[in-house]
């Protein structure tokens, strides 16, 4: 507690700039790269050569936590045949 008080007290930019830094690459990490990714996977899903998919799988293991994130607003069935 007494550092936290000491950096925001003390008239230094740096805590401002270390708060934007993990502001910035926490939202990256959790919200812009899985929608790009969610976005990739559903326009390119029928069309993925076996490289392209085992690389896009590889990226959502290693962005899973953002998939989580946004699971419960993301729609990832397909569009199906419609009215039968």
């Amino acid at each position: 507690m007494g550092v936290l008080y000491f950096m925001v007290n003390s008239g230094s930019n740096d805590f401002f700039l270390i708060t934007g830094a993990y502001f910035l690459i926490g939202s990256l990490y959790l919200v812009v790269i899985p929608l790009f990714i969610y976005f990739w996977m559903s326009t390119r899903w029928n069309y993925m050569g076996k490289f392209e998919r085992l690389f896009i799988y590889s990226i959502v293991f290693i962005f899973f936590p953002g998939f989580i994130l946004l699971a419960p607003f993301l729609n990832l069935r397909m569009n199906g045949q419609g009215d039968i």
